[in-house]
């Protein structure tokens, strides 16, 4: 396909949004969803409930608004809304909304913006309002370094979803066929070594790791202390720590053989979720708020599974570390934005709002004063599916979680990663770590 061809293709699609004024029941997406919640009165007193759409980029995603919206349609009956929802793949539904910001029609009223493309929309003229009137009377209660990643110039843009502390899921049945436990790991020499047994015993690998996604190697270079860039924003991706841990990864693919590569290549992938379901690996390292991803796309490992802290590199290191992010937006472009923001806060903000972000999600939610609340102790779909004191287990490694160093070249460096870096160095092994790293690193310094 020609780049004219594409470049005509991509602002057809623009025109179509715009004239489907972004309401349409179609979602568009293998995730896509849409339903509304409706009612009697509108927000300004005119009779009619006022139209909120809302595009995310995760299914899961709108059942949570969708069940907010219903609870405010009961408890605020002069402001009804008629709340219409939408899901796209990742990539269509952040492009789609760069695409309605350059041309100026089409966006939604709520939009969620994964943190690692949030940068992408706070240059230049941003067309995201400013959520300082509803975040600042309450973030003392919150985990404020989740809303710091979605700021810029004193502004708060995006309402935060979930703490995000990874966690390792692992396979009680593949371990108790190998005669191992999950507790006898406390470091990655343990994972290795406790993998080897598990390779012998059961001929099943102990995990896969990601070639077009970070997952595996973001959450490990974190625990070191280390990230992309450091806290003055200067590129430190080719430094040693990160190098290491690359080296690592590979040495549990070729070397020690108790690693594959994942199936699909990705954490979202139909193929993964395939393998998993099927007790592909004895463990996987991701954010807790993957719990979600198991319980519903993964149905035929439930209680079969159990979620612990991360090995550390050392006895005593930090057993966690805070990974990915959503920041949930109202755009300029919002019919009423004043009722847009009013929704978001209690929806996402509110004491309430928090213990269904776990109730529903199974996400440690943000807010800090909601975390000795009973209803997070109380059994769920989550406790069913990987058994009880999973809140108690995220409270303990909360304070072992560095934060993130998030840059305008954040969504570059992504890409890179997962492009060049983890292609290069896994897949075709065409690379060294450092001749991988110090490549991605360079390009970044040279933007």
């Amino acid at each position: 396909m020609s780049k004219l061809f594409k470049l005509i293709f991509v602002m057809l699609m623009v025109v179509g949004f715009a004239l489907a004024g972004c309401s349409s029941n179609n979602g568009g997406g293998e995730e896509a969803s849409s339903n509304s919640s409706s009612g009697s009165t509108g927000s300004k007193g005119s009779g009619e409930a006022q139209d909120l759409t809302f595009w995310t980029f995760q299914g899961l995603h709108v059942e949570f608004f969708e069940d907010a919206a219903k609870s405010w349609n009961e408890t605020h009956p002069d402001r009804q809304i008629n709340f219409k929802a939408e899901s796209f793949p990742y990539d269509e539904m952040h492009n789609n909304l760069l695409l309605a910001f350059q041309s100026g029609v089409g966006a939604p009223d709520i939009v969620d913006i994964e943190v690692n493309r949030f940068p992408n929309f706070l240059q230049g003229d941003i067309q995201l309002e400013p959520l300082n009137d509803i975040v600042e009377p309450e973030i003392d209660n919150f985990v404020k370094s989740r809303f710091e990643i979605y700021s810029t110039d004193g502004n708060y843009y995006g309402a935060p979803t979930h703490v995000g502390a990874s966690v390792a899921f692992y396979n009680k049945e593949i371990f108790e066929e190998a005669g191992v436990s999950p507790d006898d790991i406390k470091t990655w020499d343990d994972f290795v070594e406790v993998g080897k047994v598990i390779k012998a015993e059961t001929d099943k690998p102990m995990t896969p790791v990601f070639t077009t996604g970070f997952w595996s190697f973001y959450p490990m270079i974190s625990q070191k202390g280390s990230d992309i860039f450091d806290g003055n924003g200067e590129v430190i991706l080719d430094n040693k720590d990160n190098a290491e841990v690359l080296q690592f990864l590979h040495d549990m693919i070729y070397k020690d053989e108790i690693a594959v590569l994942a199936p699909g290549s990705r954490h979202d992938s139909e193929e993964f979720f395939a393998f998993m379901n099927d007790g592909g690996a004895a463990a996987l390292i991701m954010p807790s708020w993957y719990a979600s991803r198991f319980v519903e796309y993964m149905p035929d490992q439930a209680g079969n599974m159990v979620m612990k802290p991360m090995p550390a590199w050392e006895e005593g290191g930090f057993r966690s570390a805070g990974m990915g992010g959503t920041g949930t937006a109202i755009t300029k472009q919002a019919s009423d934005v004043q009722l847009a923001k009013d929704f978001l806060a209690y929806a996402k903000l509110s004491k309430e709002a928090n213990i269904k972000i776990w109730e529903t999600l199974g996400f440690d939610p943000p807010r800090h004063d909601v975390w000795d609340a009973p209803e997070l102790r109380a059994e769920n779909k989550f406790t069913e599916y990987f058994g009880t004191g999973l809140f108690d287990m995220l409270i303990e490694i909360k304070d072992e979680i560095n934060p993130l160093n998030i840059t305008a070249q954040t969504p570059l460096a992504r890409d890179l990663i997962e492009t060049n870096v983890l292609h290069s160095v896994f897949q075709e092994q065409t690379n060294t770590p450092e001749e991988a790293l110090k490549q991605a690193a360079d390009e970044l310094r040279n933007r």
